[in-house]
């Protein structure tokens, strides 16, 4: 059953449009990644569903209610969660003041099942996020959105700039995130990780849907490599990837 239904969604800064028309949906309990070079649009797509970045057209729906035009607060409330890729922690807080910010919630049985996810986190529930390593401070972002009880938890590049071990880790961590019922719409470059994972996949160029698929099919497709390069998906394949090519695994703040 569909959870999250994005149709036709443009988006963009300033005068600039970035999106023009992105479609995508999203099942219950299903690993959906959007994949492409750096600046096709992707984390503007996060950004436009939870009201962080105002549509200009299109439609977000959950479960049918449209979000489009909501405010940032009334979507999360709605069952988002949303963790961007830079500055997703409070460096000031410690790990269990992360966790009591929640509100309206049983907040010792939130932090309980939020830990179940990550219990690398509990020996640190008393010292500052500024001193946890990278890896952590990522299991910290995704268990603070996990607290409010999502529907639907949006991650950016939750594998950026982590060691190869931790970033296995963290995708093991997404997989039993969707086993639990939460949907999960993630950003990635690592594509290599994120596709065999992966239900459903879109590959995005300069703000357009661009090919889509089962996330294991797509890894294999040839077309994929027309699009990190920059041509249209049905041009013929060139020989050797260029830097920027699903081979990289560069971060991306498109």
């Amino acid at each position: 059953m569909t959870l999250l239904t994005v149709r036709d969604l443009v988006a963009g800064y300033g005068d600039t449009n970035i999106l023009h028309g992105v479609s995508l949906d999203v099942e219950k309990g299903g690993i959906v990644t959007l994949i492409g070079p750096n600046g096709a649009g992707k984390s503007t797509v996060l950004k436009a569903i939870t009201g962080l970045l105002r549509p200009r057209g299109g439609s977000v729906k959950l479960e049918g209610r449209e979000l489009a035009g909501l405010s940032p607060e009334d979507i999360i409330a709605a069952g988002l969660g949303f963790v961007p890729q830079v500055d997703n922690v409070f460096p000031s807080l410690t790990v269990a003041e992360h966790f009591a910010l929640a509100r309206g919630r049983d907040r010792r049985r939130a932090t309980e099942s939020a830990l179940e996810f990550f219990p690398q986190l509990e020996p640190q529930l008393h010292r500052m996020a500024s001193v946890l390593s990278g890896g952590e401070r990522q299991m910290l972002a995704i268990a603070r959105a996990l607290v409010l009880a999502p529907r639907l938890i949006l991650l950016d590049e939750p594998s950026a700039a982590l060691a190869p071990q931790i970033v296995q880790m963290v995708f093991d961590r997404i997989v039993a995130i969707a086993d639990s019922g939460i949907s999960v719409l993630l950003v990635e470059q690592n594509v290599k990780a994120a596709l065999p994972l992966s239900h459903y996949a879109y590959a995005l160029q300069v703000g357009r849907n661009a090919l889509s698929g089962p996330g294991p099919d797509l890894l294999v497709d040839p077309r994929l490599n027309d699009v990190y390069l920059g041509r249209s998906a049905g041009a013929p394949a060139a020989g050797t990837p260029a830097a920027g090519s699903p081979a990289a695994t560069e971060p991306s703040n498109s």
